[in-house]
């Protein structure tokens, strides 16, 4: 499924995170993208904060589709 899909890595997340801009991304590709940048990888608009939070609930649904394929 395509929201399971990470913007920046164009490949299934294993270890998802919100950003401000309210997509979520692999950790480690947006931690590196915000160690650079301070906008949106999806809008290209400024950030109100380089803070990430875990999607658990997008995590959970990945691991459970993954399973049942």
């Amino acid at each position: 499924p395509a929201d399971f899909i990470c913007p920046i890595t164009t490949e299934v997340m294993s270890d998802p995170v919100m950003a401000a801009d309210g997509h979520s991304y692999e950790r480690k590709q947006i931690e590196r993208w915000l160690a650079a940048k301070s906008t949106s990888p999806m809008t290209g608009e400024a950030l109100q904060h380089t803070h990430t939070f875990p999607n658990h609930a997008l995590r959970r649904q990945i691991r459970e589709w993954q399973e049942a394929h």
